[in-house]
C-alpha cells in the first residue's frame, strides 16, 4: 500500500537557503512529549470487527468515530510507519471545511449539493477542538479565518468568484471581499491587490494533532505501527508478519491509494512542499500579520502560508512532481525545484520578511483526485471502504471523512452517506502514460503562465493552450 520515505538531508541549489529536513511539526511535537514508543507491529493472525489500513488523520478519525458509535467494536488500525510520519505530519496545518470551495462544488455538485457539503463541514473545527480538550493536548488550534489574496491581475477574478458564489447562495458572510486597504490591515504586502476573508477556517499544529489522535485511538482500539499492508482483499488485510481477518475493512492511505487497483484511475500522487522560517514575531508585527489568519494566493498551483504560535512563517507551494502509475518514489521527497518555488513565493509575496531565515524545508506526495475533491465509497461487491482525493485539503475534511467511513462500515444510510462526496461519480483519469505525459505538459504550461502573469506579462501562446486543456476535458488541475 505504498512506501514511507525518510528525507535525505541536503541543501537546495540555485542560491536558496532552504535545507531539506524532516518536518518540523513532528520534531516539535516529539520534543513536547507527545510521542512515545512505537506501537507493536502485527505479529501473527488476528480477528477484528473492523480493520483500518492507514494511521493518518483519516484512519484515526475513522477509528474514533467507530468507537463512539459502537463502543464494543473491536477495531484494529494498521500503520505502515508511525502515526504522524506521513502526510498528516508534514502538511501546512490549514483546518477548514468547504465554505471556501463553493465555486468548485457548485460546478461539481450543483447549488444544493454544495451547500449540503459545506454545512456538514461546519462540524470539523468543533470536532478538532473537542479532541484536543478531551486529550488535554494543545494542538495550536487558532480559529482566525482564512484570506485568499490576489497577487497578480490574472488572479483577481478567481479570488472574487468566492464572493459571488457566497452571495448567490445566500451566505454572503462566508466570503467577504476586502479592499487593498482592508487587506493591508490584516497582512500588508505591496504585491497584494485585494482579497477575500473566509470565516470558517483555522490553523493547527499538524504533528501535535496527529499524535493527539494517536493517543486517543491507542486507548480505544488496537494500534499496530510498522505494519505495512501488502494486500487487501475481501475480509483480510495481509502484512509481512500477520493478517487481520475482519468483516469490514477501511482503506485510508492518502497518496498510496494511487497504487491500489480500485482507485488508481481516480487519484494520482502530486508533490507539495513547504519552507519554514525562524521565529520572526517583530517582522510579523511590522506587516500587521498578527491575527493568525491562514492565507492562500489566487494561483492555480497556489502558495499557502500561515504563522505559528512562536512566530514562524510557513510558505507552501503545491507545484511538485506528478506521479507515474501511482508510484511514490524519491522525486516526491527531494524535489529541489518545488522547494525553490516555495521560497521564492515567500520572498515575493512577503517582502517585509526578507530578513527571515528559512530553517526547514520538507515535502511529499498528496492524493489528488480528478476533480480535486475527496470521495468516499465501497468497492463494489465487497465490504472494503475507502476515502481518498483530499487534493491538499485534508486536515479538516479528514474529520468529516472519518465520520463518513465509520457510517459506511456500519451500514448506515444517513445525511452524511448521502452527501455528494459519497454519491457522485468521480471522473476517471487518463490511463498511463497519457496521464503522466499530459499532466506534465499541463503543469509546465500553467507554471509558465502564472510566472509570466506575476511579472506583468501574458503567458506564451503554447503555454496558454496547454493550461486550458483540463477545463476543455472537464478535469481540474491546481485550484480551479
Amino acid at each position: 500500500m505504498g512506501r514511507a520515505r525518510r528525507h535525505p538531508r541536503h541543501r537546495a541549489r540555485g542560491g536558496l537557503a532552504a535545507p531539506l529536513t524532516q518536518p518540523w511539526w513532528v520534531e516539535e511535537a516529539l520534543e513536547a512529549g507527545l510521542g512515545g514508543e512505537p506501537a507493536p507491529t502485527l505479529a501473527g493472525d488476528t480477528d477484528a470487527d473492523v480493520a483500518i489500513v492507514g494511521g493518518g488523520y483519516t484512519g484515526l478519525w475513522t477509528a474514533l468515530a467507530l468507537k463512539e458509535r459502537e463502543p464494543t467494536l473491536d477495531v484494529v488500525v494498521l500503520e505502515a510507519d508511525e502515526c504522524g510520519r506521513g502526510p498528516s505530519g508534514r502538511n501546512g496545518g490549514f483546518c477548514h471545511g468547504y465554505w471556501a470551495h463553493l465555486p468548485r462544488m457548485r460546478e461539481r455538485f450543483g447549488d444544493a449539493g454544495a451547500v449540503e457539503v459545506a454545512k456538514a463541514s461546519e462540524a470539523i473545527v468543533p470536532g478538532v477542538r473537542a479532541l484536543a480538550e478531551a486529550e488535554g493536548v494543545d494542538v495550536w488550534l487558532r480559529e482566525a479565518g482564512m484570506l485568499r489574496v490576489s497577487a497578480a491581475p490574472a488572479q483577481d477574478a478567481a479570488v472574487l468568484e468566492e464572493v459571488e458564489a457566497a452571495r448567490e447562495l445566500g451566505v454572503p458572510d462566508e466570503a467577504v471581499a476586502l479592499s487593498p486597504e482592508e487587506l493591508a490591515a490584516r497582512i500588508d504586502s505591496p504585491v497584494f491587490r485585494g482579497g477575500v476573508f473566509l470565516r470558517d477556517s483555522a490553523t493547527v499544529h499538524p504533528g501535535r494533532l496527529a499524535l493527539a489522535l494517536r493517543r486517543a485511538v491507542a486507548g480505544k482500539a488496537r494500534l499496530h505501527e510498522h505494519a505495512r499492508a501488502t494486500d487487501v482483499s475481501e475480509g483480510v488485510v495481509t502484512t509481512a508478519h500477520g493478517r487481520v481477518r475482519a468483516r469490514e475493512i477501511v482503506v485510508a492511505v492518502n497518496a498510496a491509494a494511487a497504487g491500489w487497483k480500485p482507485l488508481r484511475r481516480r487519484v494520482t500522487p502530486f508533490g507539495s512542499y513547504v519552507v519554514l522560517t525562524e521565529p520572526v514575531p517583530e517582522l510579523l508585527d511590522a506587516i500587521n500579520w498578527t491575527g493568525g489568519e491562514a492565507v492562500l494566493d489566487g494561483r492555480m498551483f497556489l502558495h499557502y502560508f500561515r504563522t505559528t504560535n512562536d512566530g514562524r512563517v510557513l510558505m507552501g507551494s503545491g507545484s511538485g512532481p506528478i506521479g507515474f502509475g501511482g508510484k511514490i518514489d524519491d522525486r516526491f521527497f527531494a524535489d529541489e525545484a518545488t522547494i525553490g518555488r516555495a521560497e521564492r513565493g515567500l520572498r515575493r509575496l512577503l517582502p517585509g520578511l526578507a530578513e527571515a531565515k528559512v530553517t526547514h524545508a520538507w515535502g511529499g506526495p498528496i492524493d489528488v483526485s480528478s476533480d480535486h475533491l475527496p470521495f468516499f465509497g465501497t468497492v463494489p461487491g465487497t465490504r472494503i471502504h475507502y476515502g481518498a482525493g483530499y487534493s491538499g485539503n485534508g486536515v479538516g475534511p479528514s474529520w468529516l471523512g472519518g465520520q463518513i467511513l465509520a457510517r459506511l462500515a456500519l451500514g448506515a444510510d444517513d445525511e452524511l452517506t448521502r452527501l455528494p462526496l459519497v454519491t457522485r461519480r468521480v471522473p476517471m483519469l487518463p490511463p498511463e502514460p497519457l496521464r503522466r505525459l499530459g499532466g506534465g505538459l499541463v503543469r509546465a504550461s500553467i507554471l509558465a503562465c502564472e510566472e509570466a502573469e506575476e511579472q506583468g506579462r501574458r503567458g506564451p501562446l503554447p503555454a496558454r493552450v496547454g493550461a486550458a486543456l483540463p477545463r476543455l476535458l472537464g478535469m481540474s488541475v491546481g485550484t480551479r
